[in-house]
């Protein structure tokens, strides 16, 4: 991290004010929360009771963490426009995919979580696997988020970092502990509103410093990496395919849009448990799509204050020219803080950097949780307990996973560009459960050994082109390492699971009703409206083609 002297924030009392009253809300809402939970289906997943709006706000709010906020401002400040192929590519088209063709066997199904799915689909191999895989992403991911707020907390008051990083962790500790999955997604939607009204001062005034839209365009076109910074495609400089312009756009559409994107959005817990705490099936489905509407207008406000930094803060100016400096793209959005923003402004900006990062590891830490508690210890370590056992247990893990994620924050620190990291873990993870998955879903002829063998080799693909890039066999620069990995084990789990299906034994159709698409009658795919449900505006597939629509527009406008 850059030296004290150079980030450190000019707060005053009226700041922390600020910071100190969002701290009142956010615990006053684990305490709150903490009165309606009375078993261990209320801690974990809100005893499936709230409406859309609240999980679909808390769907995007989960996602807001340091990957979003500090990552894709460092990606904004280092490649310009092409980082909205995260959002447009990256997220949407996977995100209503989740509403209208997922859901309804996530929450038809009434598992508990994902990879419950995965045990009732291919038995307990592949369960293991995943579960134990998310676990260890959810940790990992975790100690990004905290990483982050310990900076934040470092740059406001001095702190030593690794006394921030206690420091954070103990506040959202605390609420998740008191109030389960409530309080982290009462608290999201608090954190939206507040990251958002902290973010959107900072890109008008970032705006008018550099003369508005057209003044930004003059001085990006004549910094390095000139005027493809202002065009989302080809993306060259992203991908890592700079010679190529063909292979980079491939490389955006099917390694990042379709296996990174499908994989994170549609079997990522940490994501579908809100659309779970939903109270029917109608608001499960519209929990993605709902959340897909602000997701497209993010990165006017993530995106494109790093770009500002980029040209306006004379530390990243020289460390984009020379690569050398004081300064990360990591800081782009704390450099931009502390040149533009006055006092009271300041206070908010630094409580919207702090909510986002509450938010990221709070839905880490109560996925986390509930996957630890339901998946490993009441499936293969302590059996057939009472239901307040699991609720203890619960708050129990959700010390521990704090506790690794201190831990696991020291690896988040020796990336300049953290999403490189994140975009890595994603590739080992994710795209193969989405191999897995969808090959599962719609192809009732895969075995259950085919699940967990597919699954183990798709990942040590993605582990192996880590292994080649990092030591300079392949020749992969920007995030182009992630989405090459990420490709090459959606495929080979689909080839290995394809082979290991044809010389093992099926499952019978009996037992994958509601598992499998062609087995799973139209009805119970299809939502019952609640009471209150019955609107234009509260059909899935209706929002989804408008989101869909607005996304295509944007991609055109901005291409």
């Amino acid at each position: 991290m850059a030296e004290d002297s150079i980030l450190r924030l000019d707060a005053t009392a009226i700041d922390y004010l600020i910071i100190g009253l969002y701290f009142v809300f956010v615990l006053g809402i684990g305490y709150l929360a903490k009165r309606a939970v009375s078993n261990s289906l209320d801690f974990f997943l809100s005893g499936r009771s709230l409406p859309a709006w609240v999980t679909g706000l808390a769907f995007i709010s989960a996602n807001l963490g340091a990957i979003e906020i500090m990552g894709m401002s460092a990606n904004g400040a280092q490649y310009g426009m092409p980082t909205v192929h995260y959002f447009w590519i990256g997220a949407i088209p996977a995100m209503l995919f989740l509403g209208v063709v997922m859901m309804p066997f996530y929450y038809g199904s009434k598992v508990r979580s994902v990879p419950e799915f995965m045990l009732r689909r291919f038995g307990r191999p592949a369960h293991l696997v995943n579960a134990i895989s998310f676990a260890l992403a959810q940790v990992l991911i975790a100690g990004v988020n905290l990483f982050l707020l310990a900076t934040i907390v470092n740059v406001l008051l001095g702190w030593p970092i690794w006394v921030s990083v206690v420091a954070a962790a103990v506040i959202v500790l605390s609420y998740i502990t008191l109030g389960g999955l409530s309080a982290a997604i009462y608290n999201e939607v608090l954190q939206f509103f507040v990251i958002v009204a902290a973010l959107l001062p900072l890109t008008m005034v970032g705006l008018h410093k550099v003369g508005g839209w057209e003044g930004l365009v003059d001085k990006v076109t004549a910094s390095p990496g000139g005027a493809e910074q202002l065009s989302a495609w080809p993306g060259t400089e992203l991908s890592g395919f700079t010679s190529s312009p063909v292979l980079s756009v491939i490389g955006l559409v099917f390694g990042l849009g379709f296996v990174l994107s499908f994989g994170y959005w549609t079997t990522n817990f940490v994501e579908v448990q809100r659309a779970m705490a939903s109270k029917n099936m109608s608001a499960a489905r519209r929990t993605p799509i709902i959340g897909a509407f602000p997701k497209m207008f993010v990165p006017f406000i993530v995106i494109i204050p790093g770009m500002i930094a980029a040209v306006a803060v004379p530390e990243l100016q020289q460390f984009k020219e020379t690569g050398t400096g004081s300064v990360t793209y990591n800081d782009a959005l704390l450099l931009l803080m502390r040149d533009l923003l006055p006092n009271g402004m300041l206070g908010l900006a630094i409580t919207g950097l702090l909510a986002s990062f509450m938010a990221g590891m709070a839905a880490n830490l109560s996925s986390f949780n509930t996957v630890m508690t339901y998946d490993l210890i009441e499936r293969y370590v302590i059996k057939d307990r009472d239901d307040d056992f699991y609720l203890r247990t619960g708050r129990w893990v959700t010390v521990g996973g704090t506790i690794v994620a201190i831990g696991t924050a020291a690896i988040a620190a020796g990336y300049s560009n953290l999403m490189d990291y994140l975009q890595q873990l994603f590739s080992f993870f994710n795209a193969p459960l989405f191999a897995t998955f969808i090959l599962g879903m719609f192809w009732k002829r895969m075995t259950p050994a085919a699940g967990w063998i597919g699954l183990v080799s798709g990942t040590a693909t993605a582990v192996l082109v880590f292994v080649l890039a990092e030591t300079g066999v392949l020749d992969l620069p920007g995030q182009g390492a992630s989405f090459i990995g990420a490709g090459a084990a959606f495929v080979v789990d689909i080839v290995v699971s394809v082979v290991v299906s044809l010389v093992t034994r099926p499952k019978p159709d009996s037992e994958l009703a509601g598992l499998v698409y062609s087995l799973t009658p139209k009805a119970d795919r299809s939502e019952v409206a609640g009471e209150g449900d019955g609107g234009w505006y509260r059909k899935p597939t209706l929002l989804a083609g408008i989101a869909l629509a607005m996304t295509i527009v944007l991609n055109i406008v901005f291409g």
